[in-house]
């Protein structure tokens, strides 16, 4: 028998006011409804409701893994240092660690992800290819030092996440793997109620052959993806691979520099010159783990720093600074040029072998007309760096890209034998030699997905919970003065909840009909059950959260209504 939860006795407080610090409407209103309380920078508290929304949601996320054959274990979230020191990644996470040391000195973290442990793990259990393949995943709290914790329990340094690893002996297992988690993951987010995209994405830090990232589109969020409206390419932006003509079959003049003074920015040149910012080629200058290196793209673009960084994972990037120009006379600010330049030259697809460029002569108010590539300059590595803009063609059909925003709430990634080889994962194949394992890995941000169903959902009047996710199937209000107002309510909440009806009922005294309302609205149920002047007669209404329309009817026909299938 499912128990009736008086708001009478639930540990809730709603406020009517906003956070003053809420960036988001997830932000706002989980607060506001009395969901989650800020303990910290990045750190939260789930009150009862809160927690109801979180373990609906890994309810969901475990029937669907334990269906494609998953088995849950729980990992530590302290761990020693040694095993993230093998995978390189003590390093390679750099600040966003959690490190401690226990009273004897020896080094520890609190886990930002677990494929260290999970690859030990099945290196512990499994010894012969007869074991495998197995899939393993967990629901547990990650922890991440944010430089900027915030939009809520978006960015927090502390969330709840679902991992999961598959373990092949071959390709093939592990490309059957993926397809599994691909379809269960398509599962969850329809049965939660989340509208979402799969894209390409970067596998970064990670690392592995492929990685894709279920995004749910939302004005909050801090992942911007490309969608072609002609075919079903989409992609994060840092995926977006740009769709590039080969240059014209041309001769090209020497180079001839040009006496162009104050001019150290592009639309002062292009004014200078009466050129097309495209004519230039943009050198922007970043540390990479600290050494400078350059970056060119054409003038009319913007370098994205996200998207370079993601492309060179796991090394830091970073603009220079005044001061890394000090004692470097080579490194002319404002007139930098590849022709010659003693540093790594990263280049974007656009500035192609054959295309020839007005840039920086590395002198002082001097820059350099018929700079070619290939023949001027040499391009170390060419990586997709530029600002993606709506219109950019798309890179399988040339239809312009539209870009939205999207909350990022699942990933999953072909990882391949990168922490197999750490470790040292073999099992004895049925040649009767060892074989290297190949994993998988695929996460889901449990607490991302209450915040992106929140952003996704709500009103102005506040949440609007999917009855697989919502606290409650049904929020009885108590809304009218005299006794046989509450009693009614109570009985009609006691006959649901007996039918196996989730149901939170507001049974408290001293408060108007008025705060109900806005309190039952702000908190996202998606029935309301209103016991009001029809209670003498024995009749209710029926209103749903989400449209408003309301329907009148007997105790019984509700209840009937409400338990139906």
């Amino acid at each position: 028998m499912t128990r009736v939860q008086r708001l009478s006795t639930l540990l809730l407080k709603t406020l009517r006011d906003d956070p003053a610090d809420a960036e988001t409407a997830s932000h706002r209103l989980l607060v506001r409804a009395g969901y989650v309380r800020r303990t910290a920078a990045g750190v939260w508290t789930w009150l009862p409701l809160g927690k109801r929304l979180l373990d609906n949601v890994a309810r969901v996320v475990r029937e669907e893994m334990d269906a494609i054959g998953g088995q849950e274990v729980l990992l530590p979230a302290l761990l020693p240092r040694e095993p993230y020191e093998a995978s390189g990644r003590w390093k390679d996470y750099g600040d966003l660690l959690f490190r401690l040391r226990d009273r004897k000195g020896a080094e520890y973290l609190l886990g930002p992800t677990h494929e260290e442990i999970f690859t030990l793990t099945v290196k512990d259990q499994c010894t012969s290819y007869k074991d495998l393949p197995v899939i393993l995943y967990q629901v547990q709290n990650k922890y991440r030092d944010e430089a900027r914790p915030r939009s809520g329990v978006l960015r927090g340094r502390e969330f709840l996440m679902k991992d999961a690893y598959s373990f092949d002996v071959t390709d093939e297992g592990l490309a059957e793997s993926y397809r599994l988690h691909r379809e269960a993951y398509v599962r969850i987010f329809e049965r939660l109620g989340l509208d979402h995209r799969i894209v390409s994405a970067v596998s970064g830090a990670m690392g592995g052959s492929a990685s894709e990232e279920f995004l749910a589109p939302a004005a909050a969020g801090e992942d911007t993806f490309a969608d072609c409206p002609r075919c079903a390419y989409a992609a994060n932006t840092e995926a977006v691979t740009a769709a590039v003509e080969p240059p014209a079959q041309a001769v090209h003049p020497a180079p001839c520099e040009l006496d162009t003074p104050a001019t150290p920015t592009i639309e002062t040149l292009a004014a200078h010159l009466d050129v097309p910012a495209s004519a230039i080629l943009k050198n922007v200058l970043v540390r990479i783990d600290g050494e400078i290196a350059a970056v060119g793209v054409p003038g009319d673009r913007e370098v994205d720093l996200g998207r370079l960084a993601a492309h060179l994972a796991p090394a830091e990037v970073e603009l220079v600074t005044a001061d890394d120009f000090a004692g470097r006379p080579e490194l002319v600010r404002g007139y930098v040029g590849p022709q010659g330049l003693d540093v790594p030259y990263y280049a974007d697809p656009r500035v192609a072998p054959g295309t020839a460029w007005i840039t920086g002569a590395n002198k002082p108010d001097t820059h350099v007309r018929d700079v070619v590539c290939g023949r001027d300059f040499t391009v170390d590595r060419y990586v997709d760096v530029v600002v993606v803009e709506p219109g950019d063609p798309c890179p399988a059909c040339g239809a312009g890209l539209e870009l939205g925003r999207a909350i990022e709430v699942g990933h999953i990634f072909r990882l391949g034998r990168k922490y197999a080889d750490a470790f040292g994962l073999d099992v004895l194949g049925p040649e009767g030699r060892p074989v290297r394992v190949t994993m998988g890995s695929y996460g889901i941000g449990v607490s991302r997905a209450v915040a992106a169903l929140a952003e996704q959902t709500h009103d102005e009047r506040g949440l609007c919970w999917p009855r697989e996710v919502a606290p409650a199937d049904v929020h009885v209000v108590a809304a009218g003065k005299g006794g046989e107002v509450l009693e009614l309510a109570l009985d009609v909440a006691a006959l649901l909840a007996d039918a196996g009806v989730r149901v939170l009922v507001d049974d408290r005294g001293g408060v108007s009909a008025g705060v109900k309302f806005a309190d039952a609205e702000l908190m996202g149920v998606p029935t309301l059950l209103i016991v009001g002047r029809g209670a003498a007669r024995g009749r209710v209404e029926l209103r749903d959260r989400r449209s408003g329309a309301g329907e009148e009817l007997t105790v019984e026909e509700a209840v009937a209504r409400l338990t139906a299938g």
